[in-house]
């Protein structure tokens, strides 16, 4: 696995214009609010969306945009920050499996237990020996997850570093971003070249056919948002749902 392979400026699975990708979206997005309510109102096994990229790489983005238009009380996100005293005190998916989906709902990770082989490696915050054999638990769990009816769908957004450039910049010029901005972001930017192959390792080890890796070119952002909700809508679309019946005490219930 090479990410210098694939190319985040790349729209060519899209074959119409921009402005064609966008109603395509839009059509996209209507579809997903009408499915997440099928599978909320069916209690149909859930769904977990994991989104990881490097900072400015549109998770926040993603979110906004794809899931604008679904029900709020059958989805929610969660992220991982640092870990507190009390998750230390546990093995490293402990905190994760707490926030996985139930039966009937959308869970969609703003960064995930990836960290944990990613930033982990980088920064330096566990030895080798201990990131490593992470991969085999991360395959492990969400196996579980997959077996218990969960979907679990991961996308990883690939942005340029001169994407991710221009985006920081926009974040010092437009004060309507300045909140985005933190000093961090820097020093996470300085070391772009430790973490590719890092990534690189992560898509390689952990894309599996029960939970597999979608790389998404992401330098365009309505790009990315066409093949996310594209694929959400194809994968709810594929597992047949169905209204849940009347029950059969109120069939011959009449208003009065």
């Amino acid at each position: 696995m090479r990410l210098a392979r694939y190319d985040p400026e790349d729209t060519s699975a899209f074959p119409g214009t921009k402005r064609a990708a966008r109603k395509d979206s839009d059509r996209n997005i209507r579809e997903l609010d009408r499915l997440q309510e099928l599978l909320y109102a069916s209690h149909a096994g859930p769904v977990l969306v994991v989104l990881q990229a490097l900072d400015t790489g549109g998770k926040d983005g993603t979110v906004r945009h794809v899931f604008e238009g679904v029900n709020p009380q059958g989805v929610r996100v969660a992220r991982f920050r640092v870990p507190t005293e009390v998750e230390h005190d546990h093995d490293f998916l402990w905190r994760v499996h707490a926030e996985t989906p139930a039966k009937g709902e959308i869970v969609i990770f703003n960064r995930s237990h990836y960290e944990d082989v990613l930033a982990a490696r980088v920064d330096r915050l566990a030895p080798p020996r201990v990131w490593r054999r992470r991969y085999r638990a991360i395959n492990d769990f969400e196996r579980m997850l997959h077996d218990e009816g969960t979907t679990v769908l991961k996308f990883f957004l690939h942005i340029t570093r001169e994407e991710q450039r221009k985006r920081l910049q926009e974040r010092l010029d437009d004060p309507t971003k300045h909140w985005k901005f933190s000093p961090a972001d820097l020093k996470e930017r300085s070391r772009w070249p430790l973490y590719v192959p890092a990534i690189e390792e992560m898509l390689e080890r952990t894309s599996t056919a029960w939970a597999p890796w979608y790389l998404v070119p992401s330098n365009k952002k309505w790009f990315r948002n066409w093949v996310v909700s594209k694929t959400l809508v194809e994968t709810l679309e594929r597992r047949h749902l169905k209204w849940p019946p009347l029950p059969p005490d109120a069939k011959n219930v009449r208003i009065p």
